[in-house]
């Protein structure tokens, strides 16, 4: 699975998802100013920018080393490494809060990530994740729709740790962390009209990225011609919900 693609790629895919969502996720983490707070698969920096607006010191790792170079030049005061999050290289104890937006389902061993947010929270500093209900992503239900449209039995949407309900606060209590919520979050996404919405899927990234980038010339203009036919004419909105849970260590 490729996420080693363009940042600007990503943002026009994703971003106007995860920009808003990151919003949400760091009240429900209750982020301020003057925390330390870490962001756990921080792509191109949706999360991270949201929480040096805040005021909170930041630090970020991601795989992707082309997300990681974006987001440092997003937010050029985060510390932000190129690595994953079953090996976070900071202590124990080093953050008040640390976060992971759209991740867990992504990560080789989800358990073994969040015990490593854990460690590095310190005692009584919060633990937050979120991931989405692909069924309820408008935009991502649609992707998987046409691959599977156009190539019978193949569709980028398998089940993974964190789209279903109950799965992120199970991992959390797994590792020690007492669950403070388990609930959900939505938002909306606009789109200029069909051709915004076919430019962002076809320059995608994570699983519909790689599903997309196999579609021989035939199978990419029966894929477009089907996408077409599922929104409006004009501009439009897709809206997308991710399960969320925040804990205390």
């Amino acid at each position: 699975m490729s996420f080693d693609r363009p940042a600007g790629d990503y943002d026009r895919f994703m971003g106007r998802f995860s920009t808003p969502l990151a919003g949400l996720l760091a009240d429900a983490a209750g982020v301020a100013g003057g925390m330390r707070v870490l962001d756990v698969g921080c792509g191109p920096g949706a999360l991270t920018a949201e929480l040096d607006r805040r005021g909170a010191q930041v630090a970020g790792i991601d795989p992707s080393e082309p997300f990681v170079a974006a987001c440092r030049t997003r937010v050029p005061a985060a510390d932000v490494r190129v690595g994953t999050a079953e090996e976070l290289p900071w202590p124990d104890d080093s953050f008040d809060a640390t976060l992971s937006c759209l991740v867990v389902g992504f990560m080789r061993d989800p358990a073994r990530g969040v015990a490593e947010m854990a460690r590095t929270t310190r005692p009584g500093g919060t633990v937050a994740l979120c991931f989405w209900d692909v069924s309820r992503h408008e935009m991502l239900d649609l992707a998987g729709r046409m691959v599977a449209q156009v190539r019978r039995g193949d569709d980028p949407r398998p089940p993974r740790t964190g789209t279903g309900r109950g799965d992120l606060a199970g991992l959390l209590r797994g590792v020690g962390v007492e669950v403070a919520h388990d609930g959900e979050l939505t938002v909306t996404a606009a789109y200029d009209g069909f051709d915004d919405l076919w430019d962002s899927l076809v320059h995608s990234a994570g699983p519909v990225g790689d599903a997309v980038a196999t579609l021989t010339e035939q199978e990419l203009g029966a894929a477009q011609d089907y996408t077409r036919t599922q929104v409006p004419e004009g501009p439009f909105t897709l809206s997308a919900t991710a399960w969320c849970a925040v804990g205390h260590r």
